[in-house]
C-alpha cells in the first residue's frame, strides 16, 4: 500500500469514527496523535513512547516529561482514573476517550487498566548528573551498573527497587541491554520518572571514570570472597549486576574492586537479576543507615 493510499484509508476511517461518535479528538494535535498510533503499532517491548497502566501514568504526571496525549477507556471514569483525569486537566494535557479495544490494540495485550499515555522519548542522563545529584543531597554517590540486562521486566523491577533504596543513578550499555520501553516503564510502576539513567558506549571505561571520582566498585558474583552481609558498603560506591544468563562479563569482573556473593542454601546456584540487584541494593542501604 502506498503512502497516499494509507493516508486516504486513515482519513476515511477517522471520518467514519467521528460520524459514529466513537472518538473525541481535541483539535489537530489529537488527530495527528491518532494517525501516529495507527502507523506505529510496533512491538510493545521496543516502543519508548507509551506509558501503560494507572500507577505508571500517575507517576508520569508527577514528572517533567512531555505528555502528548492520555487515552482513557470509555466509561472508565472512577477511582484513580478520575484522579488522573483531574491532574491531566490541571497540566493541560490532551485527554481522549476511546473504546477499550483501541487500548488493547495499542498495548498489544499488556494489562493497561483503562489508561495509556503517549509521551516524548525518554531523555537519558549523563553519569556526571548522578554524581552532582549525590552532592546536592549531601550523600556519598550510590550508582547501579547493569551489564547486559535484556529482560524488560527485570530492568523495570531494578529501577523500582533502586528508587526505593536511594540510588542516584543507573548505568546501562547502549548495546545488548534493553532500553526504556513501555514494558520497562510499567514494570517500574513509574519509578523511571524519579531515576537518572545513563546509556554508555563502554561500561569498563565508565567504571574507570567512576573510580577517578572516588567510587568503590562492587560486583555481584558467585565467586566473591565475602558475603553481601559481611561487606561495609559505606562511602561512595557502585554495584555491578550481571545479565540473566551470563552474569558479569570477564573484563568487567576484573574492573571490580571487590566481588561479593549473595548467600544461598538451596540446590540451584543462581538468582534472577532483579532479585540479586534488590538484595545488593538493600545491603548498601542498610549499611548506610547503620553508619549514620
Amino acid at each position: 500500500m502506498t503512502k497516499g493510499n494509507r493516508e486516504a484509508r486513515l482519513r476515511a476511517r477517522m471520518e467514519r469514527e467521528l460520524s459514529e461518535g466513537k472518538t473525541k479528538v481535541k483539535g489537530q494535535r489529537g488527530r495527528d496523535i491518532e494517525n501516529q498510533f495507527d502507523d506505529n503499532l510496533t512491538s510493545i517491548d521496543t516502543r519508548e513512547d507509551l506509558v501503560i497502566g494507572r500507577n505508571a501514568v500517575m507517576e508520569l504526571l508527577k514528572g517533567n516529561r512531555t505528555i502528548e496525549c492520555i487515552y482513557i477507556a470509555s466509561g472508565n471514569m472512577e477511582g484513580s482514573i478520575k484522579a488522573i483525569i483531574n491532574i491531566a486537566k490541571e497540566k493541560k494535557v490532551v485527554l481522549k476517550e476511546v473504546d477499550r479495544k483501541k487500548l488493547d490494540a495499542m498495548s498489544n495485550g499488556m494489562s493497561h487498566q483503562g489508561v495509556i499515555a503517549q509521551v516524548t522519548p525518554f531523555v537519558y542522563s549523563e553519569v556526571e548528573d548522578m554524581i552532582k545529584l549525590a552532592e546536592k543531597r549531601n550523600e556519598d554517590p550510590f550508582i547501579v551498573i547493569l551489564d547486559e540486562i535484556e529482560d524488560p521486566h527485570n530492568l523495570g523491577s531494578i529501577i523500582r527497587t533502586a528508587e526505593l533504596c536511594g540510588v542516584h543513578g543507573i548505568i546501562i550499555p547502549k548495546r545488548r541491554n534493553v532500553g526504556i520501553t513501555a514494558t520497562v516503564y510499567k514494570s517500574s510502576v513509574g519509578a523511571i520518572e524519579h531515576m537518572k539513567i545513563a546509556k554508555v558506549t563502554n561500561i569498563n571505561s565508565t567504571i574507570d571514570k567512576l573510580k577517578e571520582n572516588g567510587l568503590w566498585i562492587y560486583g555481584a558474583d558467585i565467586e566473591g570472597k565475602e558475603y553481601s552481609y559481611e561487606v561495609n558498603f559505606s562511602g561512595p560506591c557502585a554495584v555491578v549486576i550481571g545479565s540473566e544468563g551470563r552474569g558479569i562479563s570477564k573484563l568487567t569482573l576484573k574492573k571490580c574492586d571487590k566481588l561479593v556473593k549473595i548467600p544461598m542454601i538451596g540446590k540451584i546456584n543462581s538468582l534472577n537479576a532483579s532479585v540479586a540487584g534488590g538484595i545488593m541494593m538493600y545491603e548498601v542501604l542498610k549499611g548506610r543507615l547503620l553508619n549514620k
